[in-house]
């Protein structure tokens, strides 16, 4: 494991075959520069047969599962790699119940918490912000309702689009599932992904006002309720919007639930952030990474604090 990921499907069969390899190459991830204990910050300890880590100092021993994401799961983690493996190579990603029937799980709660596990590491700790010129535009999930107007919301979920813009090319984006299209919701969304000083181009509706005093230049073009116009000005946010709504449909068959919209749109934005990675094993290797920097949710914590 010199180079740190598997290059292609071949080396990640023939590099990750029991339990133990799996474990050893989740604590070098998570100590890279040698075992720091998580009780007593000691540096002196060894590797037990168990795979865990003994502190020299304090006595303690510490699986690399202990305290992430991971943490008291019950599913192998030759099953959890191969889960991996499969959200960062499969372009469109894939739904609770192929990750059921290609990992062999015993039930579809665990697979879709796995997957909901998985998109909490896709939001890397301490990502930067978007810089330079950045396009923001709000757009609906869920279809057109009869008899609302404008950014009214009754069944739809709004969900605010970031993209960085490079000349004619797009660089990264961000995606929330906002409450509705207030300064407050919106102009939040801007300041906590946005690197204060950047460009702001938005639209000329009143939400966005605030953009300025909150420390950005503010671009604003009036598309006055015109798609077509829209469409054309914020070409970029138009083109991600287009993208997600198909990914939604087409990988999750549009159930996607209002309460946990929020993480597919993480991984969507994973995805399309890396999308001109060379290497998938690179991509694999930084999800095992964010797995064991997150702290572990329970099944309850998932399903009834998303919002």
């Amino acid at each position: 494991m010199a180079e740190g990921f598997p290059k292609n499907l071949m080396e990640f069969i023939a590099w990750f075959t029991t339990e133990e390899v799996c474990r050893r190459y989740l604590l070098e991830i998570r100590w890279p520069d040698g075992f720091i204990c998580p009780a007593c910050s000691g540096n002196t300890g060894w590797i037990t047969a168990r795979g865990s880590y003994y502190c020299g100092d304090c006595s303690r021993q510490t699986s690399p599962t202990a305290g992430t994401i991971l943490h008291k799961s019950r599913v192998p983690l030759m099953k959890w790699f191969v889960a991996m493996w499969l959200v960062c190579t499969q372009k469109t990603g894939l739904s609770a119940r192929d990750l059921q029937r290609e990992v062999d799980l015993g039930s579809y709660k665990t697979a879709w918490l796995m997957l909901q596990k998985l998109r909490q590491a896709m939001v890397r700790v301490g990502r930067d912000q978007l810089v330079g010129t950045v396009e923001v535009d709000e757009t609906y999930v869920g279809g057109a309702e009869e008899g609302v107007r404008g950014r009214e919301l009754i069944k739809k979920a709004l969900v605010v689009i970031a993209v960085e813009v490079e000349g004619r090319k797009m660089g990264r984006v961000r995606l929330s599932h906002i409450p509705d299209a207030s300064g407050k919701s919106l102009i939040g969304f801007v300041d906590g992904c946005v690197e204060k000083g950047s460009l702001v181009h938005t639209d000329g509706w009143k939400g966005y006002a605030g953009i300025e005093e909150a420390g950005y230049r503010h671009r604003v073009t009036h598309t006055r309720g015109d798609d077509e116009v829209a469409a054309d000005v914020f070409a970029h946010v138009h083109l991600v919007t287009s993208l997600l709504k198909r990914w939604l449909s087409a990988t999750h068959q549009g159930r996607v639930g209002h309460k946990h919209l929020q993480r597919y749109l993480d991984e969507f934005a994973f995805r399309f952030n890396r999308r001109r990675s060379r290497h998938v094993g690179k991509l694999f290797h930084r999800l095992a990474e964010q797995l064991v920097l997150r702290q572990a949710q329970t099944y309850q914590d998932i399903t009834c604090n998303s919002s």
